[in-house]
């Protein structure tokens, strides 16, 4: 067996960029390649986990797809990745190349630090951080701040209160990233993909690619393969929490709610669009049952921008009813979303 070492993608990017859907892309044309998935989901329903499974690719086969939800993986690295990636690692045949799709919530830099442990370090690389962007979102100037601007301000004034937990998200994500994916651009002028890729690299202090396409379809030949290995190259990927021991997501929360069958897709996501009106929920995802229909429907909503398909027939030993997580700002108004999402009054 060859002492090359394993290379492995981390794939980041805001609530809804389209992360599942650029690694569903990339393992339906793997080009070959005996793919392992490590996929980090923000609450305990396993929607992303099993959008990927449904993919029935060879070069993937399911038992190569592992979930990790017990928290973001920035924050449960030696609890979970570390454990995770020495298991598939030891899989007889291991696997050629292993794609890691973090929460929309985690910062990429301490998942890359990760691959400095003794343990790991002579067996893995970071083959390259991609970090996928939500075009319609940037252009609605959803994170407007200009990270150049944001570190200014904070040396200039170090009493300013200009701190925007979401930005610095989004920004970490950028900085991190050795391959960027301005994603959704069929929803835009190309002079606004143009903008906003000129806006990414004024705010990122290296070289980096940036590569526009929509509906996440990018060649594994320019996903994967990229030989960064950013574990070496920390230093040029600065973060808003260098300076921190470590770091938590209080100004977010998570919970799910039970969906009883409804009447229709249109129902489904008519609520979801109502919560994204009235409250502050970033990303409603999950599964619900639709009255007279033998098929499980998917839901995924970012804002008002809410997608529903038919994903697999529901199994016989399950039972039908719809579970959808709730993501959004500390402070929900939990009774309130669950009503309109059930239809109780």
């Amino acid at each position: 067996m060859s002492a090359r070492k394993v290379p492995v993608t981390i794939v980041t990017g805001f609530l809804g960029a389209g992360k599942t859907t650029l690694v569903r892309h990339a393992i339906e044309n793997a080009e070959g390649r005996r793919l392992a998935l490590i996929v980090n989901e923000f609450g305990d329903v396993g929607v992303d986990g099993a959008i990927l499974r449904s993919c029935g690719v060879e070069n993937c086969p399911e038992e190569n797809i592992v979930e990790l939800t017990n928290g973001c993986l920035c924050c449960t690295v030696a609890d979970d990745f570390v454990p995770t990636l020495e298991a598939l690692l030891s899989r007889n045949p291991p696997p050629e190349h292993i794609i890691v799709e973090t929460s929309g919530l985690a910062l990429p830099k301490p998942l890359v630090k990760a691959f400095e442990w003794p343990d790991i370090r002579n067996r893995v690389t970071v083959d390259g951080v991609v970090t996928v962007v939500d075009g319609p979102a940037v252009k609605a100037g959803r994170f407007a701040d200009d990270p150049v601007k944001v570190a200014a301000q904070r040396a200039a004034d170090p009493s300013v209160d200009h701190e925007n937990p979401l930005e610095e998200v989004y920004e970490d994500q950028l900085l991190c990233a050795d391959l960027v994916v301005l994603n959704k651009t069929d929803l835009m002028s190309p002079e606004e993909a143009d903008q906003i890729t000129e806006e990414i690299r004024a705010g990122v202090p290296r070289a980096i690619k940036i590569v526009a396409t929509r509906e996440g379809r990018v060649p594994a030949s320019v996903l994967l393969g990229l030989s960064a290995a950013a574990e070496n190259d920390l230093a040029a990927r600065p973060s808003h929490h260098d300076n921190e021991p470590d770091h938590d997501h209080d100004d977010f929360e998570t919970f799910i709610v039970e969906v009883p069958a409804l009447a229709s897709p249109a129902d489904l996501a008519s609520r979801a669009k109502a919560i994204a009106n009235a409250h502050d929920v970033l990303r409603i995802k999950g599964f619900a049952a639709i009255d007279g229909k033998p098929m499980r429907l998917l839901l995924q909503g970012v804002g008002e921008r809410v997608d529903t398909r038919y994903e697999r027939a529901w199994r016989a030993d399950e039972p039908r009813l719809g579970k959808l997580v709730v993501i959004g700002q500390k402070g929900l108004d939990r009774a309130s979303i669950t009503r309109t999402l059930t239809g109780a009054a």
